[in-house]
């Protein structure tokens, strides 16, 4: 099962511009979820000539259950949007919360 949870999922229906990964190869537990993969994605969606482009940046998340692709930051943040994203999460213990909010996703949806 994968769950896009984005208000518009046709905004992801394609290849991402750029991807980084955050955890792979991985199989910790969380909550009784086994995580196994963990990335940040880039759709670059459309360029302004005065505010450069406009990113769409989101997380993914697998699991042994399922994966979940949830927004994680958009707007025009300049050149480089992806990987300073990437830093923030890995400075500040973010990682552990996008985990946190996919779990808490796909178990919603396991649920329902």
């Amino acid at each position: 099962m994968k769950i896009i949870d984005l208000y518009n999922p046709e905004r992801v229906n394609r290849k991402p511009d750029q991807i980084k990964v955050l955890v792979s190869s991985s199989n910790f537990e969380e909550q009784g979820f086994k995580i196994k993969h963990v990335e940040l994605r880039l759709y670059v969606e459309k360029t302004d000539k005065e505010l450069g482009e406009f990113s769409l940046i989101t997380s993914l998340v697998k699991t042994d259950k399922g994966s979940v692709e949830m927004l994680y930051d958009e707007g025009y943040r300049g050149p480089d949007s992806l990987a300073r994203a990437v830093n923030f999460l890995i400075s500040n213990l973010g990682i552990s919360s996008l985990i946190l909010r996919s779990i808490i996703t796909l178990r919603s949806s396991i649920s329902d």
